[in-house]
């Protein structure tokens, strides 16, 4: 393990401001980098927030939370970076800004230095071609916010030595992180899983099969997660949706990845979610009256009953798929996949794990009923008839 401690984070809005403040409170020392003096103050408030939450819940002492601050040299330079032993890009999911970005990195840190990106979207790999040493580029894909999700992706690229993502994984650890190996492809694990899944949601609501209390509530009551696919929406930003969603797009050009239109028209119209005050449900505090029930010839056939499926089997078949496709390609392993939507996601358990715990005829059976009718663009993975044929019990 190569030993370093000094660590500098470029782009200090709320995730990168949160990065920095995981590396401080593991001892490592910090330089944090903003465009300018106005960004510099508004990253060392989100610090300072972050850390005064933390003693008001008796997570920290006041001692504690002034020897972290104490730990993150705050800065417009990015000279400043010149000793960096690693540095983590943490800027917008722009290319052009990330290409200034990297090239600055790349000429002002040490030959030896790792540099990461923190993207959620953008082809690490490209990142890395911007620079001189694309063997010591990886991505470390943080989840949001940063000093409370365990989760965090290494994401090797196909010019990344295994050395890069070693140290990358071993400083995931470091940071108490719980860090699962992907390689670089649109939407890594979580991205790539939960953003379909709440894609399918919108489509549901906008041909009005279902009402967004109805669709959110059929969710959580099956599958025990700790939001519906909607209000997961306005949480994450619909714009931060809709933009993953034209990266899947971009990269596989298959119909599970186009956006329900509605994605586009929430965000020309401003309707981002929380963030904005309003997405598929109002936060600004003022009610809003009930909304109506869906009474369209398929909304009725679903409440009643009359499909061989319900309106959780419907959105959970394809999500469950989806993870089934992904360890079929040999892309993530089962466990990985489970890990990655368990602590990034805060599923009580992981998709493989719910389709091994509810069975191949429960997933066959949906998978049978739904094709059909054409209310889902799945193509079922062909992974589960596989491990059948040679006789597998298990994913894992």
């Amino acid at each position: 393990m190569q030993e370093f401690d000094k660590v500098g984070v470029v782009g200090l809005g709320a995730m990168g401001a949160g990065i920095a403040e995981v590396f401080a409170r593991a001892g490592f020392q910090v330089t944090g980098v903003e465009i300018d003096g106005d960004a510099l103050e508004r990253g060392r408030g989100h610090v300072r927030a972050s850390l005064s939450k933390a003693v008001e819940r008796g997570k920290l002492s006041a001692e504690e939370q002034g020897s972290i601050l104490d730990r993150i040299f705050f800065t417009t330079d990015r000279e400043d970076l010149r000793d960096a032993d690693f540095a983590i890009e943490a800027v917008p999911e722009r290319m052009d800004l990330k290409r200034d970005v990297f090239a600055d990195l790349d000429r002002i840190c040490p030959p030896g230095t790792i540099l990461a990106t923190n993207t959620s979207s953008l082809s690490v790999t490209e990142i890395a071609a911007l620079t001189g040493r694309p063997d010591k580029v990886v991505g470390l894909h943080f989840f949001n916010p940063a000093p409370v999700m365990k989760l965090t992706e290494v994401v090797s690229t196909i010019t990344s030595s295994q050395a890069t993502a070693d140290i990358a994984t071993e400083v995931a650890k470091r940071i108490g992180k719980t860090p699962v190996a992907v390689t670089d492809r649109a939407g890594f694990v979580a991205n790539a899983l939960l953003v379909p899944f709440i894609n399918d949601a919108v489509s549901v609501y906008e041909r009005r099969i279902a009402s967004r209390e109805e669709i959110d509530t059929a969710v959580t009551k099956d599958a025990g997660l700790p939001m519906g696919p909607l209000t997961l929406a306005d949480l994450v930003g619909v714009d931060v949706c809709l933009a993953v969603l034209d990266v899947l797009w971009d990269e596989f050009r298959e119909p599970r990845y186009a956006a329900a239109p509605l994605l586009r028209r929430m965000v020309a119209a401003g309707r981002l979610g929380r963030k904005s005050g309003r997405g598929f449900y109002d936060h600004t505090g003022v009610s809003e009256p009930a909304e109506e029930v869906p009474t369209g010839a398929v909304a009725e056939a679903l409440r009643g009953g009359h499909f061989d499926f319900d309106l959780a089997g419907m959105l959970l078949a394809p999500h469950v798929n989806d993870a089934l496709r992904m360890v079929g390609d040999g892309y993530a392993a089962a466990q990985d996949v489970d890990t990655a939507m368990r602590f990034g996601c805060g599923y009580p358990k992981g998709p493989i794990e719910l389709f091994e715990e509810r069975g191949t005829d429960w997933f066959g059976g949906l998978i049978d009923a739904l094709l059909p009718t054409g209310l889902s663009s799945l193509t079922p993975a062909p992974v589960v008839w596989a491990a059948e044929l040679v006789g597998r019990e298990s994913l894992r």
